[in-house]
């Protein structure tokens, strides 16, 4: 996600923010500048591998990849028997850096429409243990298994599995097929304002063919690296969401977003990047990339009709404006909170507005930026008649990254 910063190329370069290099220490993994390398030995050599881009290959390309930045981000909307609606996002990256340690965040964040709070929590944990995905016997994955244990301040490399007081998160899957279960510990749970237990459990199937990104699913960044990308836009969510310590019964719909590549840190000035499910069956994705200086080096976006097939839009094919602002009280970032999206050829206008203005995560303590993401509401018209539909907004970039973890 999104910045996630989300660090990631505002899902099209979602996580690019995962800015740099893991320190020593187990600090923030995202936006640190490398620490000294550590007096270890190296690492066997790698079978060499073709050059990218090579083309992407599911079930394969569900798992893990050795390359210096990867994520796996969901997005999502949620409904309960009482009406009640919830946004959610959850994302595992890892990060890979030379002979350090590699590292994994999990960031889970879910949006009480009706309620009007925002609440989220993160992990970082490292080492090899959070990756249990099934593989071939020369190594190949065949999908993901990854697991995180609960605190983000003193990473650990044991099982989290083992400490029934530490409930593991984990999203696991393949070929549109996923399980997502996360249940935070009760200090968890009240730092992210909700006493009594925050969590999910939710089964997902995909509807759609998975969609490649740029060209056959590779985004090249330039000097900055590359990047390979793919969507699963329409998943079905079916299970339970747990606030307060109400367990819920939910059914809703997902967005799913893999990213690797052997890129650090692209977009020097943030992105914006927007995922839309119309009511018609049409999935959005658009992505705007800024450089330090304002300007856009990429802007792109593809999308995916109700039956699969999947077009994409350069730079001139669509516009973007902001029609609103948010400043957050927290750190002063003032973010757009509105927005309307024209794409002329297909007729289609659609306008975004966010369902709880505070959807802003400070995870300086695990990939070291502070970002905003969050659910929208929907108003859009193609060719004259109205739709509704569901979003996500990823806007990364607006607050510094290189404040001190409080």
């Amino acid at each position: 996600m999104k910045l996630q910063g989300s660090s990631r190329l505002a899902a099209l370069l979602g996580a690019a923010v995962l800015a740099a290099a893991c320190t020593s220490g187990g600090g923030p993994i995202l936006a640190n500048p490398a620490g000294p390398r550590p007096s270890i030995a190296p690492p066997s050599a790698r079978p060499s591998r073709p050059p990218d881009p090579v083309p992407i290959d599911l079930p394969r390309d569900d798992g893990p990849h050795d390359r210096l930045t990867e994520w796996w981000y969901y997005t999502g909307h949620l409904r309960a028997a009482s009406g009640a609606r919830f946004g959610f996002e959850y994302v595992i990256f890892r990060a890979e850096r030379g002979a350090f340690p590699t590292s994994w965040v999990s960031h889970l964040a879910v949006t009480d429409e009706a309620g009007g709070r925002f609440l989220y929590s993160q992990r970082l944990v490292t080492g090899p243990l959070a990756d249990r995905s099934p593989r071939a016997p020369d190594g190949t994955p065949s999908g993901f298994d990854l697991v995180l244990g609960p605190d983000p301040a003193t990473p650990t490399t044991t099982d989290p599995t083992t400490a029934a007081e530490s409930p593991a998160w984990s999203m696991a899957g393949g070929g549109g097929t996923d399980r997502l279960e996360a249940t935070l510990t009760p200090d968890e749970a009240a730092m992210a304002g909700s006493h009594g237990g925050l969590g999910l459990d939710l089964q997902l199937g995909a509807t759609k063919p998975p969609a490649l990104h740029g060209s056959g699913g590779w985004i090249d960044f330039g000097a900055a690296g590359g990047s390979y990308y793919y969507s699963r836009t329409a998943m079905t969510a079916a299970g339970t969401l747990t606030v307060d310590g109400t367990a819920l019964a939910v059914t809703g719909s997902a967005w799913f977003d893999h990213q690797w590549g052997d890129f650090i840190s692209v977009g020097g000035g943030g992105w914006d990047w927007f995922a839309v499910d119309l009511d018609d069956g049409t999935d959005l994705t658009l992505s705007l990339v800024r450089d330090a200086d304002g300007s856009y080096p990429l802007i792109y976006g593809t999308i995916v009709a109700a039956d699969g097939s999947v077009g994409h839009l350069d730079r001139r094919a669509f516009t973007v404006r902001v029609t609103n602002h948010w400043t957050s009280p927290t750190t002063g970032a003032t973010y757009p909170a509105a927005w309307t999206v024209a794409i002329p050829q297909l007729d289609l206008e659609i306008a975004l507005t966010p369902t709880v203005a505070g959807q802003e995560l400070d995870t300086r303590t695990t990939t070291g930026v502070v970002y905003w993401e969050g659910s929208q509401r929907v108003e859009a018209r193609r060719a004259g008649v109205r739709l509704g539909g569901a979003a996500y907004v990823e806007l990364t970039g607006y607050a510094p990254s290189t404040i001190a973890a409080p």
